[in-house]
């Protein structure tokens, strides 16, 4: 009897294991049937003819139940909507990542109650987060992360007490961070960053005793940080940069003992760093840079012997460097600039053997250079610059063969250039500008044999002559303006193909033109200004000269006769707009030039793409202005004054759709002022002066803005603004409105330069000075 009831039970049994095979096959065929691809190959298995969907492509079963369905990276294209989510009740694990799933995550999700699993990752999910989620009370995994989830984290997440792991980065989830996530103590890994997420962190974060991993970053969160954090005893990360957080770290945040990560730059900290961070002695990396921390920064990070980087930079430290510093044997990443830390720096530096980059820029640091930085032989990176330093050059950074950037600008270093530099066989910028460095550019200089691609030493006081021969193939930008160089420009310089920047103003070079040049095929600026450079230029005959130019600079020098028509034959650059040309994003070095524009010498940062520029001021030239100069659409600022030009403006000047500044004073110019000059819906700053101009002024949109200073001592001139009245009935009529298009740049830019900085351009106007 009992062997009969045994075998009844059995037989139901696989009836019914068998009736929900086939329920759960039916209801999967349905689902599939909504994919958008069902030519999808991997699919082919999910056929009707099945008897069972066991054996089918990512499904699993256990017992002949549905347990586990993983379908990641499958080309789906497709829905949740038509999922079977109350036929699959004994479903644990649930993966779909991968995939190109849409539409909004079902309330019925609610039913799969012996979910361990759930990855819907890297899909196309919108929509909220249903609160029925939080019925999974088995659940350990929730991944819904890189998806378009919006709304809010729901509080009934707070109800799954087993989950280990909760990753929803990168949606645009918004709201607060619900405090109901404290409940979840057994969580390991929080993954809510680049969101959009607001308010505080809030304190019951610090329920969290098990959590080893927090990420929290780039959202919107604002408030202090709950000094509950320091009851994360097991974290080994907490992450929470790119925020609005502010008030200061709390002192508890020194009982994170197992931290190795604390990461919160980019918000509005403030305060002091609080010396308990000295306790994290299992720390790997600190980054508080950022933020508006100050004070001293405490001698106890001495203590963390386990730190591979320091980050503090853009804040507001003040005091000495501690030298208790030196004792981080194995950090190898220090920046701590752009504060205002005084002093010397400490010579224990000398200790950090494996440092590999060091930032101290941008500070008052005072004396001399420690002798010991030479013993840090990995050094890659050295910023120095922007500080009171004073003394020599270290010969012994020679010793340091890996150095590949070097800045000591802006500081008070003196003496020679030492040779030892050549050595650097690995140095791709050295930039020493802005000191008091004398004596000659060793001839060495020319001839570095490795990766050299930035060389600046302008406004020091070096002398002699360039060297003679150059063989740097790698060279980038050449700048020595404002020193006191004599001699001629070396013909080895056409050597150095990659050449895009070339500054020799203000110096004592007595040379002609070196047409030469234009044969460097990537010369973007060239600048002779301020020099004893003479006689005629001639041009070349080739059609392949100076085509990437943007700023060609021969102002106050000696140059005499007719300018050449051909030298603005082959301008390309000068007469091509393109406005896809961007700034280039070099965060280790920006090129300056000093231009003259509007009356005003500007220095101007990383102009390369997006200033063009023209100044043949102070010099003999003579005869007429070339009208093949109408050509160069491109040129934002044109400067032919003080020279001896005769003969009419060019109408063809009309066609200088960008140029915001044109001066064409102190020359011998006659007949009237083209008409077509009153299109010019960009210019901006208009000198005439001191010619021997006649006739009515044009009337238009910008000649409406000059003032009679732009017009003075010329002999015939009528009409506004100046005294003698002008019925010329050709004249344009004085409503005429101005153009937006063809002034955007013009308006963008000079507003941003007298403000010293232009954010949408990546353009600084650093230096105004009246000439």
């Amino acid at each position: 009897m009992m062997s009969k009831l045994l075998q009844f039970f059995t037989l139901l049994y696989l009836l019914t294991v068998t009736f929900a095979s086939i329920e759960e096959a039916t209801s999967l065929l349905k689902w599939k049937a909504t994919f958008k691809n069902q030519n999808n190959s991997l699919f082919a298995s999910w056929t009707p003819s099945s008897n069972s969907c066991c054996g089918w492509y990512g499904v699993i079963c256990l017992n002949g139940r549905v347990n586990r369905l993983n379908i990641t990276n499958s080309s789906v294209i497709g829905t949740l909507y038509a999922f079977p989510f109350s036929s699959l009740l004994f479903l644990e694990y649930f993966e779909l990542s991968l995939n190109n799933f849409s539409g909004t995550i079902p309330p019925e999700i609610g039913n799969l109650t012996n979910l361990v699993y759930l990855d819907f990752s890297m899909n196309q999910i919108s929509g909220t987060i249903p609160p029925q989620i939080g019925s999974l009370a088995k659940l350990e995994t929730l991944h819904i992360f890189d998806n378009h989830l919006s709304g809010p984290i729901p509080r009934e997440i707070g109800y799954l007490r087993s989950l280990t792991e909760l990753a929803l980065y990168t949606n645009f989830l918004n709201g607060s961070i619900p405090a109901s996530l404290g409940n979840l103590n057994n969580l390991s890994y929080l993954y809510l960053y680049n969101n959009h997420l607001s308010g505080s962190i809030p304190k019951e974060i610090g329920r969290l005793v098990n959590v080893v991993k927090v990420y929290l970053e780039t959202n919107q969160l604002t408030g202090h940080i709950p000094p509950e954090i320091g009851n994360l005893t097991n974290a080994k990360l907490f992450s929470a940069p790119f925020n609005e957080l502010s008030g200061s770290i709390p002192v508890e945040i020194g009982k994170m003992k197992s931290l190795q990560e604390l990461i919160l730059h980019t918000n509005n900290l403030s305060g002091i760093i609080p010396t308990t961070i000295g306790d994290l002695t299992e720390l790997k990396y600190l980054q508080l840079y950022d933020n508006q921390l100050s004070g001293l920064i405490p001698g106890e990070m001495g203590n963390l012997k386990n730190l591979n980087a320091l980050e503090l930079f853009n804040n507001q430290l003040f005091g000495l460097i501690p030298s208790e510093l030196g004792n981080l044997s194995i950090l190898y990443h220090l920046t701590l600039s752009n504060n205002q830390l005084t002093g010397a720096i400490p010579s224990s530096f000398g200790n950090l053997r494996n440092l590999r980059v060091l930032y101290l820029h941008d500070n008052n640091l005072i004396e001399e250079i420690p002798s010991s930085i030479c013993n840090l032989t990995f050094l890659m990176f050295l910023q120095l610059s922007r500080n009171n330093l004073k003394g020599k050059i270290l010969q012994c950074l020679a010793n340091i063969t890996t150095l590949q950037f070097v800045t000591l600008s802006h500081n008070n270093l003196s003496g020679e250039l030492p040779l030892s530099i050549c050595d650097l066989t690995s140095l791709q910028v050295l930039d020493l500008s802005g000191n008091d460095l004398n004596g000659a550019i060793p001839q060495c200089f020319g001839n570095f044999s490795g990766h050299l691609e930035v060389l600046d030493m302008q406004h020091n006081n070096l002398s002699g002559t360039l060297p003679m021969t150059f063989r740097t193939g790698t060279l980038r930008s050449f700048n020595l303006h404002g020193n006191k160089l004599k001699g001629k420009i070396p013909q080895s310089l056409a050597n150095c193909k990659e050449l895009q920047v070339l500054d020799l103003g203000d110096n004592d070079l007595n040379d002609i033109f070196p047409m030469w040049l234009g044969t460097l095929p990537k010369l973007r600026v060239l600048s002779l200004r301020s020099n004893k450079l003479h006689g005629p230029i001639r041009t070349l005959g080739s059609e392949n000269m100076f085509l990437e130019l943007q700023i060609l600079d021969v102002s106050s020098n000696d140059f005499t006769e007719n300018i050449p028509t051909g030298l603005f034959q082959h301008l390309k650059a000068m007469k091509t707009i393109d406005p896809s040309k961007k700034a280039p994003s070099d965060g280790y070095y920006q090129d300056t030039v000093a231009v003259v524009t509007k009356g005003f010498e500007r220095e101007i940062v990383s102009i390369l793409y997006l200033y063009t520029v023209i100044d043949l001021s102070s010099n003999k030239f003579g005869g007429q202005i070339p009208s093949i100069m109408g050509d160069l659409i491109a040129v934002h600022t044109l400067n032919l004054s003080h020279n001896g030009f005769q003969g009419q403006i060019p109408p063809s000047f009309g066609d200088l759709s960008s140029v915001e500044s044109l001066d064409l004073s102190g020359n011998q110019l006659s007949g009237e002022i083209p008409q077509q000059l009153a299109s010019l819906t960009s210019l901006s700053f208009l000198n005439l002066s001191h010619n021997h101009l006649r006739g009515c002024i044009p009337q238009g949109p910008q000649f409406h803005t000059f003032e009679s200073n732009s017009y003075e001592e010329n002999d015939g001139l009528r009409g506004f603004p100046v005294s003698k009245s002008c019925s010329d009935a050709g004249v344009l009529d004085t409503n005429e409105t101005v153009s937006g298009s063809n002034s955007e740049f013009q308006s963008d830019f000079w507003k941003g330069a007298l403000m010293g900085s232009i954010n949408s351009g990546n353009l600084k106007a650093a230096t105004l000075r009246k000439l």
